[in-house]
């Protein structure tokens, strides 16, 4: 097996893993989850300002970064948002900040 063989067994594994994880959690524990892949998306959101901004990144490796900058930054503020609002919703009607 070459590394690309290896690359995409260890890719598929991963995500079928992630999947059958994510099934199972209990709705009590979805806004912790979406907390931690928000942060996921923050490492994400790095990593492709680092590839980006590479001093020998080709053109084509410049565009996706920023297309991926630009999808990881929504997701993780949308995240966010979710997150907020999911929070909003365990606050009795009366209680301030």
């Amino acid at each position: 097996m070459n590394k690309y063989e290896i690359a995409v067994w260890v890719f598929m594994l991963a995500a079928f893993l992630g999947f059958e994880l994510i099934r199972r959690v209990s709705p009590l524990l979805h806004t912790p989850l979406m907390s931690l892949t928000n942060a996921i998306s923050a490492i994400a959101v790095v990593g492709a300002i680092l590839i980006t901004g590479a001093q020998d990144a080709t053109p084509l490796s410049k565009v996706l970064g920023f297309i991926a900058v630009v999808a990881s930054t929504t997701n993780l503020v949308s995240g966010y948002l979710i997150t907020d609002r999911m929070l909003k919703m365990f606050k009795k009607r009366g209680e301030k900040k």
